[in-house]
């Protein structure tokens, strides 16, 4: 994030469940005293509400602050443009901090690419047509055909990008063309194909993928028989940016469910695939929410 704030133009009808005249503020840098006074100073001076505040210190002494705030004014889209000097003036040059601001009835679009495996990715198109994701899906891409008819029986528009042998440089090209300037963040729900650094750096918005296990445990191909063989009570899901380093970008949301030893490896894909599908759709709505402050490593969810 940087000390200007984003604001997004070009406004569209507001999303179900979200309120007009709603932004969301995300403050974090350095600890010290009187930033949450400095921060509900601007707010107020410009005649705002605030409707929620979350607030987080690794260590008050000398630690990183981070806070979330969701206010109200009329007028909002007006309105933004005054608020961002004064925390640029106040918030971001008084105290050194990085902020963001968002108009909260603007939903972010999301670009999802999958595979063959569906569960996530119908799950996700569901949950977005009856309201409970704050966002729009401009795109589905995937490098197999079989979700075609399923996409768009959503009215989401559906790419077909094969991408197979070990050269994904045509494949990614075209990825990159599609995403270009059209989402502000991607999902993977079960894309079994893994992105390359240069992708990742290109594509310029962060990524979520999902994992199907509580990471890290059994990597690689027939995770399910490889639990069934060691004979675990517990199968998980996680939910991660993903970063150059496999599997091992900052942890969003992780899940598990218990099992018996009289599952079978079936069984434990289709608990798996229930664990998978909440825990991935909770992640995608609190990144679109602004509830995820990544720091490092680790991320802060303010869920």
């Amino acid at each position: 994030m940087s000390s200007r704030a984003t604001l997004l133009a070009d406004k569209p009808p507001a999303a179900r469940g979200i309120a007009r005249d709603h932004a969301s503020l995300i403050v974090h840098g350095a600890d010290r005293p009187g930033i949450v006074a400095a921060v509900t100073a601007v707010l107020s001076g410009h005649g705002a509400n605030i409707v929620s505040l979350d607030q987080y210190s690794d260590n008050p002494e000398g630690g990183a602050f981070f806070q979330r705030t969701v206010f109200s004014v009329p007028d909002l889209t007006l309105r933004l443009p005054e608020i961002e000097e004064s925390l640029s003036e106040r918030v971001a040059g008084g105290f050194g901090l990085d902020f963001a601001l968002r108009d909260l009835s603007v939903p972010k679009r999301v670009a999802i690419f999958a595979s063959k495996s569906d569960h996530c990715l119908l799950d996700l198109l569901w949950r977005q047509k009856h309201g409970e994701l704050a966002v729009t899906i401009p795109m589905v891409i995937s490098n197999h055909p079989d979700v075609a008819e399923e996409v768009r029986s959503f009215g989401v528009p559906f790419f077909y990008v094969p991408s197979a042998g070990p050269d994904k440089s045509a494949a990614e090209a075209e990825h990159l063309r599609l995403l270009a300037g059209n989402v502000d963040f991607v999902v993977l729900a079960r894309y079994m194909q893994i992105l390359s650094a240069e992708f990742i750096e290109r594509a310029g918005v962060p990524i979520i993928n999902i994992h199907h296990s509580f990471l890290p445990a059994f990597i690689g191909a027939g995770p399910y028989a490889k639990a069934k063989e060691r004979g675990v009570k517990l199968v998980g899901a996680t939910a991660h940016y993903v970063t150059e380093d496999l599997d091992e970008g900052p942890i969003i949301e992780q899940d598990v469910v218990r099992v018996s030893h009289g599952d079978t490896a079936a069984d434990l894909q289709r608990r798996g695939a229930d664990v998978e599908r909440a825990v991935l759709s909770r992640a995608v709505r609190w990144h679109s929410e602004d509830r995820v402050i990544r720091h490092g490593k680790h991320t802060i969810v303010f869920a």
